[in-house]
C-alpha cells in the first residue's frame, strides 16, 4: 500500500454517499489520495471505485471513530503506509430528532459520541502529526443546530454546539502553529437518496436549486483548504438561496 513519500492525503471521517463522498472526490481530483472512513468498509467500495475510475487514488478504512484505540491505529497506519495527512474532514452526522420528554440517556450519549466525541478523537490524532510539519487543514461539518437549538433536537443541538466549540478552541490554539481549522455550517436539505425517497415534497425543490448539491459543498471545502493564511476563514455558512434561517 505504500506510496511516494511526497504523497498528499485527505482523510474524510464519515465519507457517506453524499457530502463526505463528494469532498473525497473533489480532493482526489486535485491530486490528493483520499482515505475515506466509515464503520463499514464494504459501504465505501463504490466511492473508492468511482475515484479510481476518475483517475484518482483512494483507500477505504473501516473504523469506529468513537473508539480511541481504533482511531490511533487508523491515523498511524495512514501516516506510515500512505502519506502525510494534509487535509482532514470530519463529516459524521447523527441528526436524530426526539422530544426531550422521550429522549433516553443511551441515545443522547450516542448522538454526542457520534457528532462530537469522535470529532475530538480523530482531530486530535491528526493535529498531533500536522503540528510537527507545521502545516495542515482541519475542517468540521456543522449544522444550524450548532448555533441554535430547535424543538425536538436537544441531543443533536447539544452535540453540534460542542463540535463547534471544539473547532473554535482548536482554531485559536493551532492557528498560530500554521494549521487552518474551519467549521462549515451546512443549513438545508442536501440532494440525497434519503431526501428523495423520504421527503418527496422537499426533493421537488431541486428543480429550482432548493437543495444543497454535494459537489457544490465540496467546492467550498476545497476553497477553505486553499485559502492563503493571511485571510483564513473560520466559519462558513452554506444554504440554498430560498432557505429560511
Amino acid at each position: 500500500m505504500a506510496l511516494a513519500p511526497d504523497n498528499k492525503v485527505v482523510l474524510v471521517i464519515g465519507a457517506g454517499d453524499a457530502t463526505g463522498g463528494a469532498i473525497a472526490r473533489r480532493f482526489a481530483r486535485e491530486g490528493f489520495t483520499a482515505c475515506v472512513v466509515r464503520r463499514s468498509a464494504e459501504k465505501l467500495q463504490p466511492l473508492v471505485d468511482r475515484i479510481h475510475a476518475d483517475g484518482g487514488q483512494a483507500f477505504g478504512f473501516a473504523c469506529d471513530a468513537r473508539k480511541e484505540d481504533e482511531v490511533i491505529a487508523l491515523v498511524e497506519r495512514i501516516e506510515r503506509d500512505i502519506g502525510p495527512i494534509e487535509a482532514y474532514v470530519f463529516n459524521i452526522g447523527a441528526n436524530v430528532p426526539c422530544s426531550i420528554l422521550d429522549e433516553t440517556a443511551r441515545k443522547y450519549f450516542k448522538i454526542w459520541e457520534m457528532a462530537c466525541f469522535s470529532g475530538f478523537l480523530t482531530a486530535r490524532e491528526v493535529a498531533r502529526r500536522m503540528v510537527g510539519r507545521q502545516r495542515g487543514t482541519l475542517l468540521f461539518t456543522g449544522a444550524t443546530a450548532g448555533t441554535r437549538g430547535a424543538s425536538g433536537f436537544a441531543a443533536f443541538a447539544g452535540a453540534k454546539h460542542a463540535l463547534r466549540a471544539l473547532a473554535q478552541s482548536m482554531a485559536r490554539e493551532l492557528g498560530p502553529l500554521n494549521l487552518h481549522v474551519a467549521h462549515v455550517v451546512v443549513d438545508g436539505a442536501i440532494d440525497t437518496e434519503f431526501i428523495r425517497t423520504q421527503f418527496p415534497e422537499k426533493y421537488a425543490e431541486k428543480d429550482r436549486d432548493g437543495l444543497l448539491d454535494p459537489d457544490h459543498i465540496a467546492d467550498s471545502y476545497w476553497f477553505l483548504h486553499t485559502q492563503p493564511r493571511d485571510a483564513w476563514t473560520f466559519e462558513l455558512d452554506l444554504r440554498p438561496w430560498a432557505e429560511r434561517w
